[in-house]
């Protein structure tokens, strides 16, 4: 079954053009002038972050590599005012012509980039928006409206639509409120029942205290909603740990491939999963290339659905030799 639909179709679609327009072009290459490109992202504090340092550094030497004019800037920050930091000193420091920018956090970035975008900077946002959209020329992400919603109407169907949840949510962004908004709509129409619901940072070592938190608090949880895999895994943790058996489901989403292992596995707890693949920075980074190369205008917003990841179609979202 092609799972692919008309929005990653347009994804695709537009990176190929950005590919086709940062090859090489021989004695015509020489000629353009030179392009900075920074690229702004979280450390790889956890695992989904990690992927997005990890295909955001294979770009950099990709791009440089085919067109030698294009330098990028890879950099990380561990906190969002260590990456309001960083652009600061990018901006005094280098004459950019654009930015990639996956924001720590979505409030606390939109000024920083407004300030950059002042200097007539392309600005490309990945994943996490800001709170202006008006700010960004490209945006690049997933679906987080169908992450949380296609994951509430599998789980309300499994559940006969009744019951009690509890939800972990990520950091405070965009992204964030769209999953939650997403599941809690759906849920809503049900006479399913949402215990708590508390941040837990995609962090799978603040996910495993706020499930000890959770366990300790309500002695009945039909299913878990843990908004993102490395927060499953502490989830997951927390209830074996606990020996918890009324706990039906324990979701996430993302496709980190250990998860999407357990999915091709039949997994009774977690048996689906959702996409959300790192990679979209190294897309991003390669459609703001194309933007200064060829003289192909990269501007919209482009989504990857949410598509079920089941037993039927895992093959098509595990990649074994990814670092997530």
């Amino acid at each position: 079954m092609n799972v692919i639909t008309r929005k990653a179709r347009m994804l695709a679609s537009a990176v190929a053009v950005a590919v086709a327009c940062i090859v090489p072009l021989g004695a015509a290459q020489a000629q353009e002038r030179d392009v900075t490109i920074a690229v702004s992202i979280p450390a790889a504090t956890h695992g989904w972050t990690g992927g997005v340092v990890y295909h955001a550094e294979q770009a950099e030497k990709e791009i440089e590599a085919a067109f030698p004019n294009i330098d990028v800037i890879v950099s990380t920050a561990s906190s969002a005012t260590a990456q309001v930091s960083s652009l600061e000193d990018l901006s005094a420091t280098q004459d950019l012509d654009a930015l990639v920018i996956l924001p720590f956090t979505s409030e606390e970035l939109t000024g920083p980039v407004e300030q950059v975008k002042a200097n007539g900077t392309f600005i490309a946002v990945v994943d996490r928006g800001l709170t202006d959209p008006s700010i960004q020329d490209l945006y690049v992400a997933g679906d987080n409206i169908a992450v949380g919603a296609n994951t509430a109407h599998w789980l309300a169907d499994q559940l006969g639509g009744e019951g009690q949840i509890v939800v972990l949510r990520g950091i405070p962004t965009v992204i964030d409120d769209e999953r939650i908004k997403g599941f809690s709509d759906v849920i809503a129409e049900t006479d399913i029942e949402i215990l708590d619901i508390q941040y837990a940072n995609w962090n799978q070592d603040e996910a495993f205290t706020l499930m000890q938190d959770y366990l300790a608090k309500y002695p009945k949880i039909d299913a878990v909603w843990a908004n993102d895999d490395d927060m499953l895994l502490g989830v997951l943790e927390a209830v074996d740990q606990a020996g918890r058996e009324d706990i039906k489901f324990a979701l996430g989403g993302n496709g980190m491939k250990q998860v999407i292992e357990m999915v091709k596995a039949g997994d009774e707890r977690t048996p689906i999963s959702t996409p959300y693949p790192p990679s979209m920075i190294k897309s991003a980074i390669y459609m703001t290339a194309g933007q200064f190369s060829g003289q192909a205008p990269m501007r919209g917003s482009f989504l990857l659905d949410a598509p079920l990841i089941t037993p039927e179609n895992a093959d098509q979202f595990y990649f074994p030799d990814s670092p997530f």
